[in-house]
């Protein structure tokens, strides 16, 4: 991998800190007819960074985008993109999607045979390398590669589709995977994704110790993404 694509997808902005969380609305709910305007609004609201699905229709049952709609979005935007690849056998298609800018990949326990090599190539490739679970899957799954990883992805829904209700019990998944991190790993991220919205779910996924909220059909239907930021920063 040459210097440029490194300089392209190094991402200088998401650290975990103590009291900090961070806003990735997922384009997956955002008007692609509109696609443009919805990326500079998002950015110009406060959010922190794009969460990016990729669904190919086999792993979950829709299909969305794929590295060449990643490339264009990159091209406009100044924000990390999170790219949550729910697809089978996600080796293939890393250095595509690291190549057309993201700074995070995440893949699934549940579709990586060799997971420990699908995250090393994740980071040789240049990008930071997340894991995901679904919400039958116990976080003890994630006990051999927290070592590995820079962002832990628990999901709160069933993927696949947007619009879901948020499953009470990945708050209990929320800490158990932050006391593993703190105690394996402090440096990785804590990421929900699924049913977020402003108000109680926001702040009990918080409390919980979740630093990454990913916010879908809840961020892009509220009709002015700035307020909806302002208010959850409360």
């Amino acid at each position: 991998m040459g210097k440029g694509m490194e300089d392209k997808n190094k991402d200088k902005k998401i650290e975990k800190a103590e009291g900090k969380f961070y806003i990735a609305p997922s384009l997956l709910s955002a008007d692609f007819l509109r696609l443009g305007q919805e990326l500079r609004a998002t950015e110009e609201a406060g959010a922190d960074m794009f969460h990016v699905d990729i669904m190919d229709g086999h792993f979950v049952p829709n299909m969305t985008i794929g590295p060449s709609v990643v490339n264009a979005i990159k091209s406009v935007t100044s924000l990390p993109l999170d790219v949550h690849l729910m697809i089978e056998d996600p080796d293939r298609y890393l250095e595509d999607f690291i190549g057309a800018g993201a700074d995070f990949v995440t893949v699934h326990v549940e579709t990586c045979v060799h997971l420990h090599r699908t995250v090393s190539q994740i980071k040789k490739l240049g990008a930071r390398a997340g894991v995901a679970i679904n919400p039958a899957t116990p976080v003890s799954s994630l006990q051999s590669i927290i070592y590995d990883t820079d962002m832990v992805l628990i999901m709160s829904v069933n993927p696949g589709f947007g619009g879901q209700t948020f499953i009470p019990h990945a708050l209990e998944k929320i800490t158990q995977a932050k006391r593993l991190a703190e105690e394996k790993n402090p440096g990785a991220l804590i990421e929900v994704d699924g049913g977020i919205k402003p108000g109680e779910i926001f702040g009990e996924a918080v409390r919980a110790g979740a630093d990454v909220l990913v916010m879908g059909s809840a961020f892009y239907g509220s009709g002015d993404y700035a307020s909806l930021v302002r208010s959850v920063r409360k």
